[in-house]
Formats: structure tokens, sequence, C-alpha cells
């Protein structure tokens, strides 16, 4: 409230200086003649008025300026009628209106639409005088007598609206907004709307009765509660939580009421007291534990007593009598010519007339009452009820019902027969489809599930699988028996190409392709070139063994190769003991060589071209490719070498 409040205050402070006076002097011409030819013979021409209002001036001067302001009137046939039926001129103005002013109204000829005072020829008469006015008078009349001319005028200044007082200074806006509610009476006074009070009526008035302690409102006629209260006027306390049968004198309390116990007042010490169950004025009585047994009325029944006995369910009011229930009794109401608790006395003859719509009227025999024997299509006791055969909408699936007076008649949809229209035709039974077709039937219709090659409503167009071109992206169609086949060019594949192959980028396929085609290559010199130096290996070993079998019979020594009787397979010793065995041959035979003649043709040997050649092979050889080469091979190579 405090916020709102100065919110106000600030808004005011800052808008009431930026307020300016308004207001307006209006001055009316009544009539305005001249004996000075206005026109030129021979030309129309039109008239029209100049104000000018000034500040107050001993001798009035028409020159400019025109300190309070000026306005013209309408451009004016020049005629009296439309002189006096003129709207009045109006000279609006922002300031204190002084009640002292110079007038000066000036008559003007012209001969085009332009209100132009420039051509002084064209003035026909000038009126300067002073005059005292205040705001809110009743119109002034005037008139001027000049040489040339008379004038009849009125005049009255009145405010702008929302503007009040002698000098239209005073300022009071009606507003229904966060700033005020308010209207404005004659004098610019502030008249609080209804529920508002307070300098600028902003402060609103509270629900009557609303706890000034305990409640507090934003709006007229509002209460709002403070924390721990409620209630329409905030004077009720809030119960503990959870509290059930309990009251409060101060927030936050559960005092139980009688006949209730416990910490939330939830335990019943009292049902029949408590929640009084038995309705309609039945007695309680109380069981124990919280139950009860109820005692009902003539008239009422159920566990609480809480249904009335329909006296009128059993139909009681005879011969078309309604029937009222009441509390343990009930209420004939008889038509014409009855009477009796049910209705059931007839106090009419066939003479009054009782059978409607044709009925014809019997006496009975007992000379007490009549029986009417209605026609066809009405029943009831004085044939006043129609049967109407169709109310049960006895056609099926959207048949027209007609009644015909002894039995209802079917008018069937399309598709349907049948007595009730209880019957789906089927329009499969001439077989309709052909070349094979599978007949699904509908209502009034039927479908076919046509088999490959054919189409239509009833499977007679003979259709290409091709013709709807699946193919996607330049395949090529091909009918076949079950269904189009699509030929896909080089990079798409799909039922119907519509998948695109991606193949892998250029470089890497290049790269690939080069590293493998070079890997291929060099394994396979290598390859090759291991198995000439095996069986060349092979073929010096057998040379050799054949040098030392002459040289064994010529010293009588036995021959034995070691090579063959040990092993079926291939097998090269270790190279320090052939070395070792064939020194000691040599001793043995005649003729043999010089030891340095032998050192010279190992030393040939490990120094041929070739075999170093291959050393610097093996040697620059990686680990893994010397893995990968089978050990008899690579023993054989380095037999070779050494």
């Amino acid at each position: 409230m405090a916020f709102t409040l100065l919110l106000v205050c600030l808004a005011a402070t800052v808008c009431l200086p930026l307020v300016h006076p308004a207001g307006v002097f209006e001055l009316k011409i009544h009539s305005f003649s001249t004996p000075r030819p206005a026109c030129i013979a021979g030309r129309p021409c039109s008239i029209f008025f100049r104000v000018c209002l000034k500040h107050a001036q001993p001798v009035v001067s028409p020159d400019p300026p025109c300190t309070f302001g000026s306005a013209v009137s309408d451009i004016l046939p020049y005629e009296s009628k439309a002189v006096s039926d003129s709207s009045p001129i109006r000279v609006p103005f922002h300031f204190k209106w002084p009640g002292i002013f110079s007038l000066i109204i000036e008559s003007w000829t012209t001969v085009s639409a332009e209100q132009s005072t420039e051509n002084p020829d064209n003035l026909l008469s000038r009126l300067a005088t002073r005059r005292r006015l205040s705001v809110g008078e009743d119109w002034s009349q005037d008139i001027h007598l000049g040489q040339q001319s008379e004038l009849r005028y009125s005049y009255h200044v009145s405010c702008d609206e929302h503007y009040y007082g002698d000098s239209c200074s005073d300022y009071c806006r009606p507003r229904d907004d966060n700033f005020g509610h308010y209207t404005c009476d004659e004098q610019g006074n502030r008249l609080c709307l209804s529920g508002w009070k307070g300098e600028y009526c902003a402060e609103p008035i509270c629900l009557p009765g609303c706890s000034e302690s305990h409640g507090f409102c934003e709006i007229p006629g509002e209460c709002k509660c403070r924390m721990g209260w409620q209630g329409q006027l905030c004077d009720e306390c809030v119960r503990y939580p959870g509290c059930q049968h309990g009251s409060c004198s101060q927030p936050w309390e559960c005092i139980c009421q009688e006949g209730w116990g416990g910490l939330f007042c939830n335990q019943d010490l009292n049902y029949c007291t408590n929640h009084r169950p038995c309705r309609n004025g039945a007695s309680c009585i109380n069981t124990g534990q919280g139950s009860y047994s109820c005692n009902c009325r003539a008239g009422f029944t159920g566990t609480n007593c809480e249904i009335d006995i329909n006296e009128c369910a059993s139909n009681p009011c005879k011969n078309g009598g309604s029937c009222n229930d009441l509390e343990n009794d009930y209420e004939c109401v008889c038509p014409r010519g009855f009477y009796g608790k049910n209705c059931d006395i007839s106090a009419m003859t066939c003479e009054d007339g009782p059978c409607f719509n044709g009925g014809t009227c019997i006496e009975k025999s007992s000379g007490v009452g009549y029986i009417c024997r209605c026609p066809l299509n009405y029943h009831g006791s004085n044939c006043e009820k129609k049967i109407d055969r169709c109310t049960n909408s006895p056609c099926l699936n959207g048949g027209q019902c007609l009644d015909m007076g002894r039995n209802v008649l079917c008018k069937c949809r399309p598709g349907f027969s049948g007595p009730r229209c209880e019957l789906n035709i089927d329009d499969c039974a001439s077989n309709p489809c052909a070349n094979g077709g599978t007949c699904v039937d509908a209502v009034n219709s039927y479908t076919c599930s046509c088999t490959l090659g054919y189409g239509g409503k009833d499977c007679t167009l003979r259709v290409d699988a091709c013709s709807s071109q699946p193919c996607s992206n330049g395949g090529t169609c091909f009918t076949h028996f079950s269904g189009h086949v699509c030929q896909c060019p080089t990079g798409f594949m799909g039922t119907s190409c519509e998948f695109r192959v991606h193949d892998p980028t250029p470089a890497s396929h290049g790269a690939d392709s080069s590293n493998t085609l070079t890997m291929v290559v060099c394994l396979g010199l290598l390859t090759f070139f291991l198995l000439g130096c095996g069986v060349y290996l092979v073929m010096r070993g057998m040379r050799r063994g054949h040098f030392n079998e002459k040289g064994r019979v010529k010293n009588n020594l036995e021959p034995k190769n070691n090579l063959i009787e040990k092993e079926p397979h291939f097998k090269i010793p270790n190279p320090d003991y052939l070395r070792e065995k064939s020194s000691s041959k040599q001793k043995l035979l005649q003729g043999s060589e010089s030891e340095e003649e032998r050192s010279g043709r190992r030393s040939d040997r490990s120094n041929h071209p070739i075999k170093r050649r291959l050393h610097t092979i093996i040697t620059a050889m990686p680990r893994t490719v010397k893995l990968i080469l089978s050990p008899l091979l690579f023993k054989i190579i380095l037999l070779f070498i050494y």
C-alpha cells in the first residue's frame, strides 16, 4: 500500500508541472451586410471572416501579431443565409484566460478556394474593439455598425475537456488506473470512485468488517488474509495442519470438538453425534467401533434411509391417471370422467363421447363405465395414444422404416436385403474378378486383388510391370513372373537401383594398391632367388660327394654318406663340423693339396662377389622377413655364405 501511494505521489509531482491551461474562444457570425459591391460584375465570388485575438490594448491595433491566436471561417457564398448558417469560428488557446482581450474581426472576399489576406483590396470591413469575457458565460451578443457595413455576431469562451476554473488552468482528468480512481465535478475537484479513498483516490476501501490487524486489500471490497488467518473477514484462525474435527482461537491450534479426540481430532468417539448419517428423520443408534444403525421412517429405505420408496412404481392409477409420489403415499390425478383413489371409478358414459381418434364406445353390461374399441394404430383406455411401430428402429443397416398400419416395411439401402435389411448382399457371388483375381466383398461394392500382370476393377486389363518406371537412376527394367527386375548402372544397387555404391577415395585406393603390389613383387622375387640358391647348393653338394668317393677308394677308406643314412630328408650339418671333417679326410688322401692352397680356396669362396652380395641382402633384411622365411631355406643361405 505504501509503495502504491509513493507511485501516485511521484506521478502527481512529475505530471502537474506539465499541465498547461487550455480552452477555446468561439465567435458566431449571424449576419453581415455592406452596400459596397463585394464582387466584380459578371464574376462569382465568396466571402470569409478572420478573427484575431490579442492582449488588451488601450488603443486596439489591427496589426499583427495576434498574440492570443487567430482563425478564419470557411469560404461562404456571398449571401445572408450562408453566413447565418456558418459554423462558429474557433480560436484555441493554451494559457490562462485573462478575461480582458482585444478582438479584431475582418471580412474578406475571394474568387478562389484560398483564404488569402494578402491583397488589401479584398478587405470588406474590419472591427477592432476591446472586450471583457469570463469563462463559461453564455454567448454574448454584439453588433458593429461601420460606415459601410453591418456585422452581427456573438461569442463566448469555454475550457477544453478536463480543464476547469476561471482561467481554464485547473486540470482534472478522470482516471481509473494504478495512479488514481476518480471523476471530476464541475469545479474540477476529484470525486473518488466507489470503493476508493485518499487524496488521489488510490487507497482501496476493504470489505466492511475486514479485520484491520489480520487482513488487507488491494482492490475495493476485498479482504485478503495474512498468514495464519482465514475467512471472509480474516477473523478465523487457521487450524493445525491435519486437524479434522477441531477448532482454534489462535493460528495453528487444534481444539477437539465434542465426541472427537486425538492429536488431530480424528478419533471418532460418537459416530451418530458427529456424523449424523441417518437421513429423512431416521433415528441413529451407535453400535460400537465407529459403526451405527438407522431406523427408517415409513416410506424410506436404505442404509442411511436416503431412498424414498416410490409408491407410484406399481402404476396404481388407472384409466390414464397420473401418479404423484408422496411420503409413504401417492396421489392420482384422474382424467375427466374418472375419480377415486386409483381413478378406477368412471363417471362418464358413451353419451359423453369419451373415445378419441374414431374409437367405438361400448357400455359395460353392469351399466357403470364403458369400453373404447380403438381403430387401427391407436390404443389406450380412450384410444388417445397412437401406435408408432418404427420407434424401436426395427430396420437395420440404415434402412428406412415405413409404418404400414398392422406391420412395418423396411426400405433397405443399396447393398442390403431382407425383411429388416439384415443381409449384406454378396457382390462377389457372380465372380466378377477375372484372370485368377480374388474378390473381396464390400457394401454394395467389391474389390479385386489381381494376380501379377493384371489390373483394373475386374482384373481384365493387362498390366506391364515396367509401365510405372520403377527403376531409378537410369536402371533398365525387365518384366519377370514375380514382378519387375532392375538392371542397375555402375555405382547403384537395390531393388529399384535406389542406393548408391560408395567407392573408396582415389588417394587411399591408389596408395593401398601400390603398396600391396610392391610387397607381392618383392616377396615373389626373393622366393625365386632363394629357391635358385637352394638348387645350386644341392647340386654342388652332390658333386662334392662324388669327389670324396673317389678319394676313399684310392686310400682304401670305407665310404659313408651320413646325410643319406641318417635322414630321408635333406639336412645341412653344422658348417664347423663339415670343415673339420673335410680337413681330416684331406690329410689321409695322397696327392692332397697343401694347407696354403686350401686356405686360399676358402678365402676365394668367402670373397666371391655373389656371396658378398647375398650376405649384404640377408644382413639388411628386416627381422620380420627373417621370421617368415622357412628355417630350412635360411640355413641353406647361411651355408652358401659361410
